[in-house]
C-alpha cells in the first residue's frame, strides 16, 4: 500500500483557504471620495514589507501614479476613517503615531505597484486583492439596490406621516366643529378653561361675552385670542374689573371694549356673529361647581345675541 502523502493539501482546504483571505482583504478596503481603495499601510503588510518601502516606491515612479491609483488622505478624511475604529486597535496598526496622512491605493495602483515591486510575494497578494475588490464591487451594486429601496420606502414614510397629520389636523378640526355640548364636574378647573379658550380661539374678527359676575381673570382668557380680533364684553355692575386693568390689557392685545348692562341672566358667547355658546356658569368660577357649555345652533338665536349690542 502506497503511503499518504502529507504534502498534499486537499483541494477544499485549499480554496477555504483562499476565500477565507479574500474576506480579509475585503475587511481592509474602504470607501473614500467615492472610490474604493487600500490604506499604505495595509498594502504594505499584505506585501510582507515596510509601509516606507511601498511609499518610495510610489515617489520614484510618480508619474506612474495618478489621482486615479493613488492619494494622500486629508487631515478630515483621516480623522473620519479613525473614528470606524476603536482608538486603541487604530494606535496598535501604528495609524495613531504617523508623522504624515497615508496614501490609499485604488484597485489600479495595486496593480501598478505589484508590477513595480516584481516578486512572487507581490503577484500572488495582487491576484487575490483583485478578487477582494471585485467582490466589493458586486457587493456595493447589488446592495446598492436594496439601499435604494430603502431610502425609497422612508421617502414614502416621511409622505405618509405628512399625510397622517394633514388627516389628523382634519379630524381635529371635525371633531372641534361637532362640538355640541359639554358638561363638566366639579373640579374640572383645567378642562373647562380649556375649552373656553378653544373657542375664543376660532374667532377670526369679533368675540361678544355676555357674564354678569366677571373679574380679571377674564384677560388671561382673552389674551389667548387671535391678534386684531375686537372684543366685546356686556356685564353688570356686579363686576370686578376696573379700567386700568382694562387700558392695560388694550395695550397689548386690543381691542377690548366693556359696557354695562341689566339685561341678561345667563351667560353667553358669540363667535364672529356666527357661533353662539351657553354657558351655564360664570367664566370667574369655571370648574368650580357642575355646570355645561352648549353650542346653539339656531340661526335665528344666532341672528338676534349677534345685534344686542
Amino acid at each position: 500500500m502506497e503511503k499518504e502523502n502529507n504534502n498534499i493539501v486537499p483541494i477544499n482546504e485549499e480554496l477555504n483557504v483562499v476565500t477565507n483571505k479574500i474576506e480579509n482583504i475585503k475587511n481592509l478596503i474602504y470607501t473614500i471620495r467615492g472610490k474604493q481603495v487600500m490604506l499604505d499601510s495595509d498594502v504594505a503588510k499584505l506585501y510582507n514589507c515596510e509601509t516606507k518601502y511601498v511609499n518610495r516606491v510610489v515617489k520614484r515612479n510618480i508619474e506612474r501614479f495618478p489621482e486615479e491609483f493613488c492619494f494622500q488622505l486629508e487631515q478630515k478624511e483621516f480623522q473620519n476613517l479613525r473614528c470606524q475604529f476603536v482608538t486603541s486597535s487604530f494606535e496598535k496598526q501604528n495609524y495613531g503615531g504617523r508623522r504624515y496622512m497615508p496614501y490609499v491605493f485604488t484597485e489600479q495602483g495595486i496593480a501598478m505597484l505589484s508590477a513595480l515591486l516584481k516578486s512572487d510575494i507581490a503577484v500572488n497578494v495582487s491576484i487575490q486583492i483583485m478578487k477582494a475588490f471585485i467582490e466589493m464591487r458586486n457587493f456595493l451594486f447589488y446592495n446598492g439596490r436594496v439601499f435604494q429601496e430603502i431610502n425609497t420606502m422612508k421617502s414614502k414614510l416621511l409622505e405618509y406621516d405628512e399625510k397622517f397629520d394633514i388627516v389628523f389636523d382634519e379630524l381635529q378640526n371635525k371633531k372641534e366643529e361637532e362640538f355640541k355640548q359639554k358638561i363638566f364636574f366639579n373640579g374640572q378647573i383645567y378642562d373647562s378653561y380649556s375649552l373656553i379658550i378653544d373657542i375664543i380661539k376660532t374667532a377670526k374678527n369679533k368675540i361678544l361675552i355676555i357674564d354678569n359676575y366677571i373679574d380679571d381673570s377674564i384677560l388671561k382668557i382673552l389674551s389667548k385670542k387671535n391678534k386684531d380680533v375686537e372684543v366685546v364684553i356686556l356685564t353688570s355692575q356686579n363686576s370686578n374689573i376696573n379700567k386700568l386693568d382694562i387700558n392695560k390689557f388694550n395695550k397689548q392685545y386690543p381691542t377690548l371694549k366693556v359696557a354695562i348692562t341689566n339685561k341678561f341672566h345667563d351667560r353667553f358667547i358669540v363667535i364672529d356673529n356666527k357661533e353662539l355658546y351657553h354657558c351655564g356658569a360664570s367664566l370667574k368660577d369655571l370648574g368650580k361647581k357642575c355646570f355645561a357649555i352648549s353650542k346653539i345652533e339656531d340661526g335665528e338665536y344666532i341672528e338676534k345675541m349677534s345685534k344686542v349690542t
